[in-house]
Order: C-alpha cells, then structure tokens, then sequence
C-alpha cells in the first residue's frame, strides 16, 4: 500500500480513476479560523404525522392527486417532474460547427416515500424498514428500465435543507431517462477502460486494496463496504461499494438485501452521530445502464455527499477555484474516515450515545 506519511502536510492532488477528475488536497488548511458563513440548525421533527406534509399518508399533493393511506412504502410519478416520456424527437445542430446542439430528452421522474411516518430518516428506521425500501428501488429498477425509451435509472436521496430537500418527510426519487447522463457516463469510461487494461474490475479491485490496508474503511458487513474514497471531495464523502461484483440492485438475493438495509443504517446512524444532528447529504446509485447491453465492467456503489465540515451549521462551499478549476478539500480522507469509524452506531437521540462499536 502506498505510504501518504510525506503528504500529510504537504499539498496534493488526487486522481479518481473512476471519472478522470482530480481533487487539490490541502491538509495544512485545517488549522484556519472560521469566519465564514454559518447555517441555521434545522429544527427536530417531532410530528408522527403533518396535516400540512404533501407526502403524509392520506394527504393532497400540490398536484392536486390524494395520498393513498400507506403503512410501508409510496411510490408515485413527481408531479412537477423534470423530465417526461411524451417528448417529440428533436434535434438541433445549428451549423457545421456544432456550437448550438440541443435535443429532446425523454424520461420519467419519481418520488418514493421510505415511511409513512413523518419523523424518521432512515438513520432512525429500523433495518426490516428499510429492507423494503430497498426492495423498492430494486424493483423500480427493473421496472423503469424495462420501458425501452429509458437507458438509466438513477435512484438518490436528497436528505436537509442544506441540500434543497423542500419536504423534510423521509423519501428520495429516481430519475429515469433516455441518455447516461455526464457522471455515470464518466464512469463507464473509466470502468470500461480499467477493465480493458487490466482484464480485472477497478471497483473490485480497489475495495480489496483499501480493506487489506483499513485506513479509509468506514464499516462493513460480509456483502457491502463503506469507505472514505481516496479520491473524495467532500469533507466526509464516503462510497458504498458492492464487496461482490454485481452490476445493478435487482440482482442482489435475499441475504444482500439485507446487507444492503443493515450498511444503509450504519453509516447515516455515524452521520447524525459526527455533530448530532440530522446530517444532510445527496446519496445516489450508480449501476449498470438499462440500454440491454451487456456491461460487465459495471460495479454496484453509491456515492454520499454531504456538505458539512466543521459543525451541524458550518458547510463546504464550491466556491472560486472550485467551481472553475477543480474541487479542493482541507481535511484528508485518512482523518475523515477515523473519525467516522470511531462513532457510535446507536443514535445520539436514544440516549445511548457512545464513541465506538
């Protein structure tokens, strides 16, 4: 394993071979005083049920469409969707430069409600609970992609206020649509490309690098692994990573499901446990295309990307050379991972809070 001793202080940049992106490491930076912006702390939620919640069982959406009385999950089409499946075929080149190319783009857009109760997160659900919720994704999966207009399935979650979620009622949406959009199409270069190069999958290659070293190992069960990516942006990013080589969510058995449902829980119990509160993130699923190609270079994880890093109310902002140059962070992955494996994965709100397994 590569010794990071002469880096620890020293700045650096970092590859991920995943995308072909570099992040700017500045680990020196963390000594800094703060005087930038702080957010306001969420408020608890304490209501079971919201009369005023669009996504309460038996409420009225904006849409004007009534919520079944569900006990589990919910699933429905947005009714202010992003995309929809009825779009004319269009295409515009412009001239013989290809300046101004545009084209329709067809898809579907749906929400999925993880509970009916208006006060959980899935860090506080219990792990048959979101068992179903995964056997959910799993099936809109197969479902969405079957329809041949639709050539990938994203399923994320925007979870806090500071991540633009409107609607603090545990859910997420998946994102259909006809064309891999920019960042799994980054990775399916690089995917593809590893695996020509090596004859061997990068992501199975990788987890097997970082749990025999364990220094950006958050937790991990037999099936799933959770790790601070070498290469991670965001202060306390991690990726979920298949320790099997599946290519998508509909073909884990029995067993993973659960895997799945128990990781899930673990690592957004450690999230809400690193500064006690309800820590906002944007988790999302990257898998194989839904094209009916064959993609055996395709390696089931998800990416977390919360925005926190100092406190519940200081946030990483991409700002200035970020947003026009490249990502940078103070805060190494190595120190980000240790403190996210020694938190407590029973939550801070039951009482039992404590430092370790």
């Amino acid at each position: 394993m590569i010794d990071l001793n002469g880096l620890k202080e020293t700045p650096h940049r970092r590859l991920n071979p995943l995308t072909g992106d570099w992040v700017l490491v500045s680990p020196h930076r963390v000594q800094r005083p703060w005087q930038g912006q702080t957010e306001r702390q969420p408020e608890e939620r304490a209501l079971r049920y919201d009369p005023l919640c669009y996504l309460c069982p038996g409420n009225q959406r904006a849409g004007g469409v009534r919520n079944p009385s569900y006990d589990s999950t919910f699933v429905f089409d947005n009714d202010f969707g992003a995309m929809r499946l009825d779009v004319p075929q269009i295409e515009i080149h412009g001239d013989t430069t290809n300046l101004f190319h545009a084209e329709a783009e067809a898809g579907i857009c749906r929400v999925v409600c993880f509970s009916p109760r208006h006060d959980l997160t899935l860090s506080n659900m219990d792990v048959a609970a979101i068992r179903s919720v995964v056997d959910v994704w799993a099936a809109q999966y197969l479902e969405l992609g079957a329809i041949p207009e639709i050539n990938h399935v994203q399923i994320f979650e925007n979870r806090g206020e500071m991540m633009g979620c409107s609607n603090p009622h545990p859910h997420g949406q998946i994102w259909a649509n006809r064309t891999l959009p920019n960042e799994p199409r980054k990775e399916q270069t690089g995917l593809t490309d590893y695996q020509k190069r090596h004859h061997s999958c990068l992501l199975c290659d990788y987890v097997e690098l970082e749990r025999s070293n364990g220094e950006r190992v958050v937790c991990e069960n037999e099936y799933f692994v959770v790790l601070v990516p070498f290469w991670a942006v965001w202060p306390f990013e991690v990726l979920l990573c298949s320790r099997h080589h599946v290519p998508d969510i509909s073909v884990l058995d029995d067993l993973a499901g659960n895997a799945l449902a128990d990781i899930l829980k673990r690592i957004t119990t450690r999230y809400d446990n690193l500064f006690e509160t309800s820590f906002p993130y944007t988790m999302g699923f990257h898998q194989q295309p839904t094209d009916g190609l064959s993609h055996p270079e395709w390696h089931l994880h998800a990416h977390y990307c919360p925005p926190l890093l100092r406190s519940a109310t200081v946030k990483k902002f991409m700002v200035g050379y970020e947003l026009l140059d490249a990502p940078q962070r103070d805060i190494t992955p190595e120190l980000a991972a240790e403190r996210l494996r020694n938190l407590s994965e029973h939550h801070y709100r039951n009482g039992n809070h404590q430092a370790g397994d």
